[in-house]
């Protein structure tokens, strides 16, 4: 696996990027042209990660995550969120938290309604029918803040993974006083894989989850109060997961 200096994909070649190498790797101007929002909007929703709240359901015990999620359905450029319901997995996709129907806080309400909000998720699930035809979406939402509270934060627990959709959205809102936290993408069927670590805010890497797992490395403390601040939006054809 090659480590190196994050390799961003030309806005223009999403699409193909998905289709050939399983990811894309997203500048934050590039989001915000993408969102066809201005950055700042983006930028606006940073805050809304200072209300979230403490995910209850770790299996090792860490209290180390607080989270927010909400559901939507994308049908064309309509966005429109769903009842308030449990996120679920099976195990063959989370071994570590699968089969558990986890109920957390919802996304707040004035977060939904900004418009950088609005933007980045409708135009996320364009670039996903742009690859693989028109589809309705089923989108879900996962505001996480991983901190280093405990001396050591771990974003993701159950270790490399796929989440069982068609294409995985991670965003870095932001770090603040850590080390740590480098990504990992690895092809799902053969040996190669990329390493890199996102630092800029509104950074975007999006994911073919059937061509690639992924990963992100614990984080420590560099200073008294550490955190790494992420958006995961995942997006599903044909149902949300434990729906079928």
């Amino acid at each position: 696996m090659s480590a190196a200096a994050p390799a961003f994909t030309p806005l223009e070649q999403v699409s193909t990027a998905l289709r050939t190498q399983g990811y894309a790797l997203l500048a934050p101007a590039d989001v915000a042209a993408l969102a066809g929002t201005p950055l700042a909007q983006l930028e606006a929703l940073a805050s809304t990660w200072d209300t979230l709240e403490l995910d209850n359901y770790l299996k090792d015990g860490g209290r180390y995550r607080r989270r927010r999620h909400s559901c939507f359905v994308q049908e064309g450029d309509v966005l429109a969120q769903t009842a308030h319901r449990a996120h679920w997995q099976p195990v063959e996709y989370n071994a570590l938290h699968g089969g558990m129907h986890r109920m957390f806080a919802p996304v707040q309400p004035a977060t939904i309604e900004q418009p950088g909000w609005q933007g980045l998720l409708t135009a996320l699930g364009r670039v996903c029918s742009a690859v693989r035809g028109e589809r309705t979406w089923y989108v879900e939402a996962h505001q996480f803040r991983i901190d280093t509270a405990d001396g050591i934060g771990r974003p993701t627990p159950e270790g490399a993974h796929r989440d069982g959709v068609d294409y995985v959205a991670v965003l870095l809102v932001g770090r603040h006083g850590i080390k740590g936290g480098e990504t990992r993408v690895f092809e799902a069927d053969g040996p190669n894989g990329k390493r890199f670590t996102m630092t800029e805010p509104w950074t975007l890497l999006l994911l073919d989850d059937a061509a690639v797992i992924h990963e992100s490395t614990p984080i420590q403390p560099l200073g008294e109060h550490g955190y790494r601040d992420t958006l995961v939006l995942t997006y599903r054809a044909g149902a949300f997961q434990g729906e079928q």
